[in-house]
């Protein structure tokens, strides 16, 4: 039992995920008078919003990862196990996990988010995604992969699908690898593969909204799109794809874009962990809390971050799933818990909207401020690249993502193109249960929007 944690005599307060939310708890526990156990299937902190450029060759993995025990050296409050959580029981106060069973005072679960394929079987088996440092790395071996392969050989069909990229989501992570690949086909491939046309590449950004970056301003919208068209992106708005298979990504019975390379950034479901009742569960996996977000029907159980669904009167779908709202549930959580042991009544959690952002290539990016402030081009820039320098954990981290910055801007290369480890997508076709356990989601009940353009893309 407890897997040889310590005994202790004040209570244990158990966090599930060390993302954004999970580590500002555990370091806002610090000095409080509880045990704070972080459970975690990775022994590092990885830092989400940059991903894509792992996976585009712009930062070394490691330079946005941190290991957790490193992180809390000196706290002495604190202990970490690496385990994947299988089962809360909140009858017994304990979670049964891939190393044993651990037992909690106060349970937290700071799970975030998984990619949601909205039921999309052939999508959910065949497709690539950037949801962790892993995924990312297999999708930049796969594309250089596909390159090499369109280099030997002499069918056009199947040389342009493996030219052709779709990326699936018009979200911030969609706009910005759609951005980062259009400026790898304008200013890193021609030097590595001069033997290659370019200009039959094409880079494909569907969208089955109306407009891209739903949450941020019209103008950021329309800064964004304009952003991509400039640099060459096809940008296709009110548009689904609904199945992919053999090379062909589909938006209707017939019609596709040939493809080898579709990475799907279409949204996310919560995180849920097993063992809570069905009806704390929200449709789209996020756990239903209160206010000052207790997991409804629990006393000691509670969720922060993607995976809480704090639902006002502001907020009807629930906060958004940003990394400040779980920094901020963190900070005021810890507060709470404290309060509790004190005897004191909990207070109600009021989110401060500080802005969203995102960038889609060099000296252009996007920034919306709390009233209606809004700027873009380089200075928006600027103001991504702080922020995000700024919020990585690790002085080495800043360093080594500030030098990797500033030598792809001056010199207008990525040094990082390397397939260290080789992905082959069919094992993932052939073993539908591996592909499963690679993606780790669910399936929920949604059907995407039918698809509102008529001609087919095949060039």
């Amino acid at each position: 039992m407890d897997t040889n944690l310590p005994i202790s005599a004040q209570p244990r307060v158990v966090i599930i995920g060390c993302g954004f939310g999970g580590l500002r708890l555990a370091k806002a526990l610090r000095k409080a008078p509880v045990q704070v156990v972080v459970i975690d299937r990775n022994n590092y902190h990885n830092f989400q919003p940059l991903l894509y450029q792992v996976a585009t060759g712009a930062l070394e993995a490691d330079s946005i990862a941190y290991p957790i025990r490193k992180i809390f050296a000196g706290q002495p409050n604190f202990f970490y196990r690496m385990a994947d959580v299988q089962r809360v029981d909140p009858a017994r106060n304990t979670l049964t996990t891939s190393v044993g069973d651990i037992r909690y005072d106060y349970l937290v679960l700071a799970t975030g988010s998984l990619t949601n394929f909205f039921g999309l079987e052939s999508i959910e088996r065949n497709a690539m995604q950037i949801k962790s440092i892993p995924n990312a790395l297999n999708l930049r071996s796969y594309i250089f992969q596909n390159f090499e392969k369109a280099l030997l050989t002499d069918d056009p069909a199947a040389k342009q699908a493996l030219l052709n990229i779709v990326v699936v989501g018009g979200g911030p992570t969609g706009v910005e690898i759609s951005g980062s690949l259009a400026e790898m086909r304008k200013h890193v491939l021609p030097k590595d593969y001069p033997e290659l046309d370019l200009r039959a590449m094409q880079i494909f950004l569907v969208e089955a909204g109306a407009e891209l970056l739903g949450p941020m301003s019209l103008a950021s919208q329309a800064d964004a799109k304009r952003y991509l068209v400039e640099l060459g992106v096809k940008v296709q708005l009110n548009t689904s794809i609904n199945r992919y298979e053999d090379g062909k990504a589909y938006f209707s019975d017939t019609e596709f874009i040939p493809t080898e390379n579709l990475v799907w950034a279409a949204g996310v479901n919560g995180a849920e962990v097993p063992g809570l009742p069905p009806e704390v569960v929200a449709r789209n996996k996020r756990i239903n809390v209160n206010g000052w977000n207790q997991v409804q029907g629990q006393t000691n159980i509670f969720a922060i971050g993607d995976v809480a669904n704090l639902v006002s009167h502001d907020m009807p779908r629930g906060l958004p799933m940003l990394a400040p709202v779980a920094q901020q549930q963190a900070d005021h959580l810890a507060a709470n818990i404290q309060r509790l042991l004190r005897g004191e009544a909990p207070k109600d959690f009021k989110y401060l909207n500080k802005g969203a952002m995102a960038i889609v290539s060099r000296n252009k990016a996007v920034v919306d401020m709390p009233g209606n402030i809004h700027f873009n081009g380089i200075f928006g820039w600027a103001t991504w690249l702080f922020v995000h320098l700024m919020t990585l954990v690790g002085f080495r981290n800043k360093v080594v993502a500030f030098v990797d910055w500033a030598f792809s801007y001056f010199s207008s290369d990525q040094a990082l193109r390397l397939i260290i480890r080789p992905f082959n997508r069919k094992d993932m076709m052939d073993d539908p249960g591996k592909a499963k356990a690679e993606h780790r989601t669910a399936t929920p009940e949604y059907t995407p929007a039918p698809p509102a353009i008529q001609t087919p893309v095949n060039a």
